[in-house]
């Protein structure tokens, strides 16, 4: 990936809602959604999502396949990991064991604070 299509990526999920979409689409994997879907699980009107599905698209963050009336959605998974490739190259100076692991392994769960009574 080069610099113009990495700018481009990181602005479309440079919003809330767009980001929410987009890692909706991660966690759903391979099998992707319909925007009707997507709308209901993120709570998000259907003429605004039409909108943040077209620009994670124009950055070919997000795929559509059309199949009959309906049209699914599905994060582009190699882009997503041309694009961690291009912000993770040449990590520590291009000496991966001067930041691994801790840089490059993933987030623990979250997990919520309980609130003493």
């Amino acid at each position: 990936m080069d610099s113009p299509a990495a700018v481009t990526a990181l602005a479309a999920l440079a919003q809330a809602s767009r980001l929410a979409v987009f890692r909706h689409l991660v966690e759903l994997g391979p099998d992707g959604a319909h925007p009707g879907d997507i709308a209901a699980a993120l709570a998000i009107p259907p003429n605004t999502l039409s909108f943040h599905l077209k620009a994670l698209s124009h950055a070919g963050l997000v795929d559509a396949e059309p199949s009959g009336r309906h049209i699914r959605y599905r994060a582009n998974f190699a882009r997503m990991q041309a694009l961690v490739g291009f912000l993770t190259d040449h990590c520590c100076g291009g000496d991966p064991a001067r930041c691994a692991p801790a840089a490059c392994a993933p987030a623990p769960p979250r997990t919520r604070a309980r609130r003493r009574a």
